[in-house]
């Protein structure tokens, strides 16, 4: 089928052209889809098409899945500086390339450009510096002689293709960190970015080949989740799966690889706490609660959902985030005085919407809680919401919403807050708001999460891990934790002594 396309305005997406030749990334070039079908990128500002993607089908994986594993074995077979080069290399083009991504992610996801040009581009360009560094330093233990005359080490070798499904609310950054400790540690990788979002994940292919990474080390396929991502982690040839997405697919992701009996790697939903004692800074915690809510218009697995504010400041807080919220201009992403883009999609928005409506049966909207009308009406959009007055069982409580809402609830005693901070079923992020360093101490030995914040909330840097506890999944991105994800560790032996050989077989075997 003929792809026709991008049809966006250039100024908003000055990279279309790289994309003219199709919208699957297959050993070093770009190629149309063959399943038959497409699907059309829409700026969710406006409600516009702007590109038109050939869908990958089962032939399309298979394709890319070949490729990937035909570079596998140079590719695990350069050295540690080779592959350091590279992705040195690979990070000096997306830097030169930077304005375009930024304006790619904008356009596709509708976050502000004052976003994606100080926090999603440069995170993931210092990103790929990081794991260029890394690709040197990945150690096994120290050689030791723990068993008589025998010598012992460990090797860390890479694992073979990894299938890699990314989700859509950071599309540039969730395939920098699924394709860079991979490919770093001497993998290849085929990644299926969503389908909302595919354009920074072509450009980023395209721009580790025009580096110098070989062909067929990073592929990327842009169909459905039923048709590609399936075949995807079922593939044979796929050694490893790694998955960002809602816990419902993942689960659905870890039944499909238990198959072939792949690792898995999983970063699932979020509920994050926001854990507020009444020693806190009020109007940090304010401030710290619209930032932290609203960040990605609240499509962020680490957002500040579920605000826990200790009696004494209760009333207060509701009141100034509140007042706050009110003050975040909507408007286009483009635009220098924007504060909070719209939402990926209508459905989206709807589903966001749904939330909020069901919840004025049992609490109370204190701000926000509609779409806004006029030049916006056409767009996402939906205003920042604080919800009171909820039970702690609630649907708006205990269900990740992934959109502008913040529900604020109080509590009486330390050993109170941090219950609630835990009764869901996620972990994957919280923050605790202290002035005290024992309540500080408490609340990151205490609260069940892979991140705790004190005072802050949703900063991350590439050298900490990222990754969950308990439905939100486990592995973690970023960091050379990471790093080690992609390895697999490999125990070698030598026997020193001929006399070692002939003591084990009479051992064994006994006098022959």
């Amino acid at each position: 089928m003929h792809n026709p396309g991008s049809t966006a305005n250039p100024e908003r997406f000055p990279a279309q052209d790289r994309l003219a030749d199709g919208a699957q990334f297959i050993a070093g070039r770009l190629t149309k889809g063959t399943s038959g079908r497409t699907h059309t990128v829409v700026d969710p500002a406006t409600g516009e098409e702007v590109y038109t993607d050939d869908l990958a089908g089962a032939d399309d994986v298979d394709a890319a899945v070949a490729a990937a594993r035909a570079a596998f074995p140079g590719w695990a077979g350069a050295t540690p500086g080779e592959r350091s080069d590279a992705l040195h290399g690979f990070a000096a083009v997306l830097a030169e390339r930077a304005e375009e991504f930024a304006r790619a992610e904008s356009l596709q996801c509708g976050k502000p450009l004052k976003l994606t040009r100080e926090f999603d581009v440069p995170g993931t360009i210092d990103n790929t510096a990081f794991f260029a560094g890394a690709a040197r330093h990945l150690q096994g233990q120290a050689a030791g002689e723990y068993s008589g005359d025998h010598t012992s080490y460990v090797r860390r070798e890479p694992i073979g293709v990894v299938g890699s499904i990314a989700p859509w609310n950071y599309p540039l950054q969730m395939a920098a960190w699924k394709i860079l400790p991979a490919v770093a540690a001497g993998n290849t990788v085929v990644l299926k970015p969503a389908e909302l979002t595919p354009l920074t994940s072509l450009l980023f292919a395209q721009a580790a080949t025009d580096a110098g990474i070989p062909d067929g080390v990073i592929n990327i396929v842009t169909g459905t989740g039923r048709e590609a991502g399936e075949r995807l982690v079922g593939h044979p040839d796929v050694a490893m799966t790694s998955f960002t997405g809602s816990t419902a697919v993942g689960k659905r992701v870890a039944e499909l690889a238990t198959a072939t009996v792949k690792r898995l790697h999983l970063e699932l939903g979020g509920k994050a706490p926001f854990v507020v004692f009444d020693d806190a800074d009020l109007e940090a915690a304010a401030n710290g609660a619209v930032a932290g809510a609203l960040i990605n218009t609240g499509q962020d697995c680490t957002a500040a959902t579920r605000a826990y504010v200790q009696r004494p400041l209760y009333e207060a807080f509701v009141e100034r985030t509140a007042a706050l919220m009110e003050t975040v201009r909507l408007g286009d992403p483009f635009a220098p005085g924007t504060d909070l883009g719209p939402l990926v999609s209508h459905a989206q928005r709807d589903r966001v919407a749904g939330f909020v409506d069901r919840a004025r049966g049992y609490a109370r909207v204190v701000t926000g809680g509609e779409a806004p009308g006029g030049d916006l009406g056409k767009g996402a959009y939906y205003r920042p919401t604080l919800v009171t007055g909820a039970a702690q069982d609630s649907e708006i409580v205990q269900s990740e919403i992934f959109g502008p809402v913040l529900v604020v609830l109080p509590f009486d005693s330390d050993d109170e807050g941090i219950r609630l901070a835990n009764d869901t079923p996620y972990g994957l992020a919280a923050s605790a708001w202290t002035g005290g360093v024992y309540r500080a101490g408490r609340a990151t030995r205490e609260i069940k999460a892979g991140c705790v914040w004190i005072n802050d909330h949703i900063p991350i840097i590439s050298e900490m891990p990222h990754g969950g506890y308990k439905a939100s999944g486990f592995g973690k991105d970023m960091s050379a934790y990471s790093f080690e994800e992609y390895t697999q560790v490999k125990h070698v032996m030598f026997d020193n002594t001929a006399v070692a050989r002939k003591d084990w077989h009479r051992t064994v075997f006994g006098d022959r």
